[in-house]
């Protein structure tokens, strides 16, 4: 019966070979361009939370230049001594930060412009508060506008999250712009009352105008950090925020209501009016503070999640990296191992076909033999010596 010979195991191709390795790179492709997009988009939000922040700094600053100028202006306007000290002080600090980081925020020129109106004012003569009202209220107007330059070139003004945005709108723009109108309501209230009867439509006319100025980005400011706190998952925002602005709110209402005329002499009482201003300038300027400070902890409790989800994605990546090159690996191994038991297959089956080595001397295993008999020597030589001792 013949019996079949075993079949030889077929040899992958070179592409059965590669393709694993082909499978596990075009998978480690998409994987390497997904992670280093997430992580350039991350990087970005970060960096861009981060300027944020120097805006945040710039802000700061600037809330105390405003403050000192409103004060400035109403001792200017009603005769009193001009207390230099405050501005000097806010303008220097001002002027520091601006040294540090107003290169990266484009605002060395206008803030160079401000200084320069500022150290004008100092020659001054307070003997005529009409010009006194119309010089610092120039000042004023720039000092509002580079609010806005650094809100702008900072990126606040582009904040993507709500609460944030509500907060940076408030402290760096409807706040100023209310504090800076309502020293000007009251400025002008004193004027208006000083001057001449034929004067006296026309001026209440302006009074009018300066007052919607002065309650409209007030009343944007309780409406934005209320709005601020509702859609915040801060816990700490309206703990913080909510009684400076009950109190804030509460002046800006009595502002409102001085600065009515009154109903039986139809001018409004300069006196009541300032003492209303300046307590919403000092419910202001203890509110702007907690703003600024609850936008940089939202801003820098947004930098940290950044971090943490840029190494979660570098981590991720090199999971996938080293799984992968693990795969490639285990892959590049039993390919290996395939061709060494290829070879040794090969080799055994070459030793099968040669015959193997024969001594020359041993007759062949079919070759016949004659019989012997039993007990006879196999050795021919002996068998012949066993006779000759036999005699």
């Amino acid at each position: 019966m013949t019996v079949p010979a075993p079949r030889a195991r077929r040899r992958p191709s070179m592409l059965g070979r590669l393709l694993p390795l082909l499978l596990i790179g075009a998978l480690l492709a998409p994987l390497g361009l997904l992670a280093t997009s997430n992580w350039g988009r991350i990087t970005d939000d970060r960096d861009f939370a981060a300027r944020e922040r120097l805006g945040v700094q710039y802000l700061t600053a600037l809330a105390a230049v405003t403050d000192a100028l409103v004060e400035a202006q109403s001792n200017a306007v009603n005769g009193r001594p001009a207390a230099r000290e405050a501005l000097d002080n806010a303008v220097e600090e001002a002027a520091a930060v601006d040294a540090r980081i107003g290169g990266e925020l484009l605002s060395q020129e206008r803030w160079a412009g401000v200084r320069a109106k500022l150290e004008a004012l100092r020659g001054r003569s307070a003997t005529d508060p009409e010009a006194a009202y119309t010089a610092y209220g120039e000042v004023a107007d720039l000092l509002l506008a580079l609010h806005r330059k650094v809100r702008d070139s900072s990126g606040l003004v582009r904040d993507p999250e709500a609460d944030s945005f509500f907060l940076q709108d408030s402290a760096g723009e409807e706040l100023p712009e209310a504090v800076v109108a309502a020293g000007r309501l009251a400025d002008l209230g004193v004027l208006v009352s000083r001057r001449p009867a034929a004067q006296q439509p026309r001026g209440l006319m302006e009074f009018s105008g300066v007052r919607v100025s002065a309650l409209t980005p007030a009343t944007d400011v309780v409406d934005n950090l209320r709005s601020a706190v509702d859609g915040s998952e801060s816990t700490d925002l309206g703990a913080n925020v909510l009684t400076p602005l009950d109190t804030y709110q509460r002046s800006v209402e009595a502002l409102a209501g001085y600065s009515l005329p009154d109903k039986d002499s139809g001018v409004v009482s300069p006196g009541q009016l300032s003492a209303a201003a300046l307590n919403s300038h000092r419910s202001a300027r203890q509110l702007q503070p907690v703003i600024l400070t609850e936008l940089d902890a939202l801003l820098v409790e947004r930098i940290d999640r950044l971090n943490r989800d840029r190494w979660l994605t570098a981590g991720a990546a090199v999971v996938a990296a080293l799984l992968l090159g693990w795969l490639a690996a285990l892959q590049v191994a039993a390919g290996r191992r395939a061709r060494r038991r290829a070879a040794l297959a090969a080799t055994h089956a070459e030793g099968a076909d040669t015959p193997p080595h024969r001594d020359p001397w041993q007759p062949l295993a079919d070759e016949s033999r004659a019989l012997q008999p039993v007990g006879a020597a196999r050795d021919p030589e002996s068998t012949q010596w066993g006779a000759f001792d036999a005699q």
